[in-house]
Protein backbone atom coordinates (compact mmCIF):
# COMPACT_ATOMS: atom_id res chain seq x y z
CA UNK A 1 0.00 0.00 0.00
CA UNK A 2 2.78 2.21 0.85
CA UNK A 3 4.31 1.70 -2.83
CA UNK A 4 1.03 2.36 -4.51
CA UNK A 5 0.45 5.83 -2.38
CA UNK A 6 3.74 6.65 -3.54
CA UNK A 7 3.14 5.66 -7.31
CA UNK A 8 -0.07 7.74 -7.29
CA UNK A 9 2.00 10.91 -5.53
CA UNK A 10 4.73 10.68 -8.06
CA UNK A 11 1.96 10.40 -10.98
CA UNK A 12 -0.34 13.24 -9.45
CA UNK A 13 3.27 15.60 -9.48
CA UNK A 14 4.14 14.48 -13.37
CA UNK A 15 0.44 15.41 -13.91
CA UNK A 16 0.18 18.56 -11.65
CA UNK A 17 -0.26 21.85 -13.86
CA UNK A 18 2.47 23.60 -15.65
CA UNK A 19 4.27 20.05 -15.97
CA UNK A 20 5.61 19.45 -19.49
CA UNK A 21 5.04 15.49 -20.68
CA UNK A 22 8.68 14.31 -20.85
CA UNK A 23 9.38 13.24 -24.24
CA UNK A 24 12.19 10.25 -23.30
CA UNK A 25 14.66 10.15 -26.45
CA UNK A 26 16.64 7.13 -25.45
CA UNK A 27 15.68 3.81 -23.62
CA UNK A 28 19.32 3.41 -22.95
CA UNK A 29 20.25 3.56 -19.11
CA UNK A 30 21.58 7.04 -17.67
CA UNK A 31 24.76 5.62 -15.80
CA UNK A 32 24.70 7.51 -12.44
CA UNK A 33 27.65 6.98 -10.66
CA UNK A 34 27.42 6.38 -7.01
CA UNK A 35 30.48 7.12 -4.44
CA UNK A 36 31.20 5.94 -0.60
CA UNK A 37 30.04 8.89 1.37
CA UNK A 38 26.71 9.18 2.73
CA UNK A 39 25.40 12.11 0.90
CA UNK A 40 26.64 11.40 -2.50
CA UNK A 41 24.58 8.25 -2.18
CA UNK A 42 21.12 9.92 -0.99
CA UNK A 43 21.57 12.38 -3.92
CA UNK A 44 22.47 10.26 -6.54
CA UNK A 45 19.22 8.26 -6.01
CA UNK A 46 17.34 11.66 -5.69
CA UNK A 47 18.35 12.58 -8.91
CA UNK A 48 18.30 8.90 -10.58
CA UNK A 49 14.25 8.77 -9.13
CA UNK A 50 13.74 12.20 -10.63
CA UNK A 51 14.89 11.15 -14.11
CA UNK A 52 12.93 7.92 -13.86
CA UNK A 53 9.82 9.98 -12.57
CA UNK A 54 10.51 11.79 -15.74
CA UNK A 55 10.42 7.86 -18.08
CA UNK A 56 14.48 7.79 -18.14
CA UNK A 57 16.29 4.32 -17.46
CA UNK A 58 18.39 4.68 -15.11
CA UNK A 59 21.15 2.88 -13.90
CA UNK A 60 24.04 3.22 -10.87
CA UNK A 61 27.41 2.08 -10.98
CA UNK A 62 29.53 2.46 -7.81
CA UNK A 63 33.23 4.16 -8.62
CA UNK A 64 36.34 5.45 -7.29
CA UNK A 65 36.38 9.18 -6.24
CA UNK A 66 39.08 9.80 -8.63
CA UNK A 67 38.76 7.16 -11.70
CA UNK A 68 35.27 8.40 -12.31
CA UNK A 69 35.97 11.00 -13.64
CA UNK A 70 38.13 9.69 -16.94
CA UNK A 71 34.92 6.54 -16.88
CA UNK A 72 32.70 9.91 -17.68
CA UNK A 73 34.79 11.16 -20.45
CA UNK A 74 34.89 7.89 -21.81
CA UNK A 75 30.93 7.85 -21.74
CA UNK A 76 31.41 5.04 -19.60
CA UNK A 77 29.41 6.80 -16.29
CA UNK A 78 27.14 9.60 -17.37
CA UNK A 79 26.36 11.82 -14.49
CA UNK A 80 28.01 12.25 -10.53
CA UNK A 81 26.19 14.75 -8.46
CA UNK A 82 28.73 15.40 -5.95
CA UNK A 83 32.37 16.07 -7.22
CA UNK A 84 33.98 18.33 -4.22
CA UNK A 85 37.13 20.88 -5.35
CA UNK A 86 39.03 20.15 -1.94
CA UNK A 87 39.65 16.11 -3.06
CA UNK A 88 38.82 16.03 -6.62
CA UNK A 89 39.94 19.06 -8.37
CA UNK A 90 42.95 18.11 -10.60
CA UNK A 91 40.75 14.67 -11.68
CA UNK A 92 38.13 17.02 -12.33
CA UNK A 93 39.98 19.45 -14.98
CA UNK A 94 41.72 16.72 -16.50
CA UNK A 95 38.90 14.98 -17.27
CA UNK A 96 37.45 17.97 -18.83
CA UNK A 97 40.14 18.40 -20.75
CA UNK A 98 39.81 15.04 -21.89
CA UNK A 99 35.68 15.34 -22.63
CA UNK A 100 34.18 15.35 -19.47
CA UNK A 101 31.54 17.81 -18.74
CA UNK A 102 31.65 20.51 -16.01
CA UNK A 103 27.10 20.14 -15.34
CA UNK A 104 27.39 23.17 -13.21
CA UNK A 105 27.84 24.51 -9.48
CA UNK A 106 25.52 23.85 -6.61
CA UNK A 107 25.14 26.99 -4.18
CA UNK A 108 26.71 24.80 -1.29
CA UNK A 109 30.18 25.61 -0.37
CA UNK A 110 32.28 22.71 0.85
CA UNK A 111 35.75 22.25 3.42
CA UNK A 112 37.35 19.20 3.76
CA UNK A 113 40.06 19.10 6.38
CA UNK A 114 41.27 18.25 9.99
CA UNK A 115 39.02 18.72 12.54
CA UNK A 116 38.96 18.57 16.18
CA UNK A 117 35.89 18.69 18.27
CA UNK A 118 35.49 21.54 21.06
CA UNK A 119 36.64 19.97 23.94
CA UNK A 120 40.34 19.10 22.25
CA UNK A 121 40.93 22.83 22.78
CA UNK A 122 40.81 22.41 27.09
CA UNK A 123 43.46 20.38 26.41
CA UNK A 124 45.29 21.84 24.17
CA UNK A 125 44.15 25.66 23.72
CA UNK A 126 45.90 26.27 20.32
CA UNK A 127 44.76 22.94 18.75
CA UNK A 128 42.78 25.41 16.50
CA UNK A 129 46.06 25.97 14.14
CA UNK A 130 48.15 23.42 12.37
CA UNK A 131 50.96 24.59 14.84
CA UNK A 132 49.28 24.81 17.90
CA UNK A 133 48.16 21.26 17.20
CA UNK A 134 51.65 20.39 16.30
CA UNK A 135 52.82 21.18 19.84
CA UNK A 136 50.24 18.72 21.29
CA UNK A 137 50.63 16.03 18.90
CA UNK A 138 51.95 13.89 22.04
CA UNK A 139 48.01 13.66 23.56
CA UNK A 140 46.72 12.12 20.39
CA UNK A 141 49.32 9.34 20.29
CA UNK A 142 48.32 6.09 19.85
CA UNK A 143 50.05 2.65 20.31
CA UNK A 144 50.13 2.40 16.51
CA UNK A 145 51.85 5.74 16.75
CA UNK A 146 53.62 6.63 19.94
CA UNK A 147 54.94 9.02 20.17
CA UNK A 148 53.74 10.62 17.17
CA UNK A 149 49.89 11.86 17.24
CA UNK A 150 47.25 9.82 15.21
CA UNK A 151 45.48 12.21 12.57
CA UNK A 152 42.51 9.69 11.28
CA UNK A 153 42.43 10.08 7.66
CA UNK A 154 39.43 8.94 5.05
CA UNK A 155 39.51 6.56 3.01
CA UNK A 156 42.75 6.32 0.66
CA UNK A 157 40.46 6.11 -2.35
CA UNK A 158 39.17 9.95 -1.74
CA UNK A 159 42.40 11.11 -3.14
CA UNK A 160 43.67 13.26 0.08
CA UNK A 161 47.13 12.21 1.09
CA UNK A 162 47.66 13.66 4.23
CA UNK A 163 51.11 11.58 4.73
CA UNK A 164 52.58 13.79 1.97
CA UNK A 165 50.86 17.33 4.07
CA UNK A 166 52.53 16.12 7.15
CA UNK A 167 56.19 15.18 5.51
CA UNK A 168 55.73 19.08 4.41
CA UNK A 169 54.94 20.65 7.22
CA UNK A 170 57.56 18.67 9.19
CA UNK A 171 54.65 17.47 11.79
CA UNK A 172 54.81 15.43 15.11
CA UNK A 173 51.70 13.22 13.18
CA UNK A 174 50.98 9.78 11.98
CA UNK A 175 48.06 9.99 9.08
CA UNK A 176 46.58 6.10 9.38
CA UNK A 177 43.44 5.69 7.08
CA UNK A 178 40.34 4.61 7.70
CA UNK A 179 38.86 1.83 5.18
CA UNK A 180 34.98 3.46 5.27
CA UNK A 181 33.31 6.94 6.00
CA UNK A 182 31.40 4.84 8.89
CA UNK A 183 34.24 4.17 10.76
CA UNK A 184 35.67 8.02 11.09
CA UNK A 185 32.28 8.51 13.13
CA UNK A 186 32.82 5.38 14.95
CA UNK A 187 36.20 6.92 15.98
CA UNK A 188 34.54 10.19 16.74
CA UNK A 189 32.04 8.88 18.42
CA UNK A 190 33.92 6.93 20.89
CA UNK A 191 36.33 9.57 21.45
CA UNK A 192 33.45 11.93 22.05
CA UNK A 193 32.04 9.92 25.29
CA UNK A 194 35.25 9.83 26.46
CA UNK A 195 36.22 13.22 25.51
CA UNK A 196 39.98 11.62 24.21
CA UNK A 197 41.36 13.80 22.25
CA UNK A 198 41.01 12.91 18.47
CA UNK A 199 42.10 15.03 15.29
CA UNK A 200 40.33 13.38 11.92
CA UNK A 201 39.13 14.20 8.82
CA UNK A 202 36.00 15.70 8.13
CA UNK A 203 34.28 17.88 5.94
CA UNK A 204 30.84 20.27 5.28
CA UNK A 205 28.05 20.09 4.61
CA UNK A 206 27.65 16.91 6.45
CA UNK A 207 25.68 15.79 9.45
CA UNK A 208 28.56 16.15 11.64
CA UNK A 209 27.44 19.97 12.70
CA UNK A 210 24.14 19.18 13.67
CA UNK A 211 25.25 16.74 16.48
CA UNK A 212 28.84 17.28 17.59
CA UNK A 213 30.27 20.93 18.56
CA UNK A 214 34.23 20.95 17.47
CA UNK A 215 35.89 22.60 14.18
CA UNK A 216 38.57 22.24 11.50
CA UNK A 217 42.18 23.00 12.18
CA UNK A 218 43.51 25.95 9.94
CA UNK A 219 46.64 25.28 7.44
CA UNK A 220 47.98 27.69 5.46
CA UNK A 221 45.79 29.50 2.61
CA UNK A 222 46.04 27.08 -0.32
CA UNK A 223 47.37 28.00 -3.80
CA UNK A 224 49.05 27.10 -6.60
CA UNK A 225 52.07 27.91 -5.41
CA UNK A 226 51.78 25.59 -2.79
CA UNK A 227 52.21 22.85 -4.69
CA UNK A 228 54.80 24.30 -7.07
CA UNK A 229 57.15 26.42 -5.57
CA UNK A 230 59.02 24.79 -2.61
CA UNK A 231 60.07 28.45 -0.95
CA UNK A 232 56.36 29.46 -0.95
CA UNK A 233 55.04 28.19 2.24
CA UNK A 234 56.42 27.32 5.72
CA UNK A 235 58.86 24.82 4.67
CA UNK A 236 61.27 26.21 2.08
CA UNK A 237 62.13 22.32 1.05
CA UNK A 238 59.11 21.00 0.25
CA UNK A 239 55.83 21.50 -1.82
CA UNK A 240 51.96 21.11 -0.34
CA UNK A 241 52.70 22.34 2.60
CA UNK A 242 49.23 24.07 2.97
CA UNK A 243 45.83 23.66 3.53
CA UNK A 244 42.24 22.71 1.60
CA UNK A 245 40.31 25.64 0.28
CA UNK A 246 37.55 26.78 3.21
CA UNK A 247 34.97 27.60 0.72
CA UNK A 248 35.81 24.96 -2.12
CA UNK A 249 33.15 24.43 -4.86
CA UNK A 250 30.97 21.70 -5.13
CA UNK A 251 30.35 20.72 -8.62
CA UNK A 252 28.27 18.07 -11.13
CA UNK A 253 29.36 15.99 -13.79
CA UNK A 254 28.64 14.82 -17.16
CA UNK A 255 29.30 12.90 -19.69
CA UNK A 256 29.83 13.99 -23.45
CA UNK A 257 26.98 11.74 -24.40
CA UNK A 258 24.70 12.82 -22.01
CA UNK A 259 23.47 16.55 -23.53
CA UNK A 260 22.98 14.94 -27.16
CA UNK A 261 21.74 11.86 -26.36
CA UNK A 262 19.40 12.56 -22.93
CA UNK A 263 18.50 16.41 -23.58
CA UNK A 264 15.51 16.31 -21.08
CA UNK A 265 16.87 14.95 -18.38
CA UNK A 266 20.18 16.92 -19.53
CA UNK A 267 18.02 20.10 -19.06
CA UNK A 268 16.43 18.53 -15.53
CA UNK A 269 20.14 17.97 -14.17
CA UNK A 270 21.26 21.78 -14.76
CA UNK A 271 18.87 22.77 -12.75
CA UNK A 272 19.75 20.66 -9.90
CA UNK A 273 20.96 22.98 -7.44
CA UNK A 274 21.82 22.08 -3.81
CA UNK A 275 22.46 24.18 -0.94
CA UNK A 276 24.80 23.01 2.44
CA UNK A 277 21.40 22.55 4.56
CA UNK A 278 20.18 20.73 2.24
CA UNK A 279 23.13 17.71 1.58
CA UNK A 280 23.54 18.19 5.50
CA UNK A 281 19.79 17.38 5.54
CA UNK A 282 20.23 13.71 2.99
CA UNK A 283 23.25 12.62 5.10
CA UNK A 284 21.46 13.64 8.84
CA UNK A 285 18.69 10.97 7.52
CA UNK A 286 21.18 7.97 6.92
CA UNK A 287 23.95 8.95 9.49
CA UNK A 288 21.45 9.54 12.55
CA UNK A 289 18.34 8.58 12.07
CA UNK A 290 19.46 5.21 10.46
CA UNK A 291 17.58 5.37 6.98
CA UNK A 292 18.91 3.31 3.95
CA UNK A 293 20.19 6.02 1.53
CA UNK A 294 17.57 5.21 -0.84
CA UNK A 295 14.90 5.39 1.61
CA UNK A 296 16.01 8.26 2.67
CA UNK A 297 16.41 9.89 -1.26
CA UNK A 298 12.29 9.16 -0.93
CA UNK A 299 12.12 10.91 2.15
CA UNK A 300 14.42 13.98 0.95
CA UNK A 301 11.99 13.72 -2.31
CA UNK A 302 8.89 13.74 -0.49
CA UNK A 303 9.89 16.60 1.65
CA UNK A 304 11.43 19.46 -1.19
CA UNK A 305 8.75 18.15 -3.71
CA UNK A 306 8.27 21.84 -5.29
CA UNK A 307 12.00 21.85 -5.74
CA UNK A 308 11.84 18.50 -7.78
CA UNK A 309 8.83 19.86 -9.13
CA UNK A 310 10.81 22.76 -10.74
CA UNK A 311 13.55 20.60 -12.14
CA UNK A 312 11.28 18.51 -14.15
CA UNK A 313 9.24 21.52 -15.31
Amino acid sequence: MKNLLKGVALAALMLAPGMAAAEVESDEPIIIVQNNWTSQLVLSYVVGKTLEDMGYTVEYAPSDSQLQFQAMADNDMDFQVEAWEGSMKSAFEKAVENGMVDAGTHSALTREEWWIPNYVLEKCPGAGSWEGLNRCAEIFSTAETKPKGRFVGPPADWGKNYADRVDALEMDFEAINVGQAATLWAELQSAYDREEPIVLFNWTPNFIESKFEGQFVDFPAPSDACNEVPEWGPNPNATGDCGAPHSGWLKKAASPRFAEEWPGAWAAVQKIDFNNAQIAAAALMVDVDGMEPEEAADKWMEDNGDIVKSWME
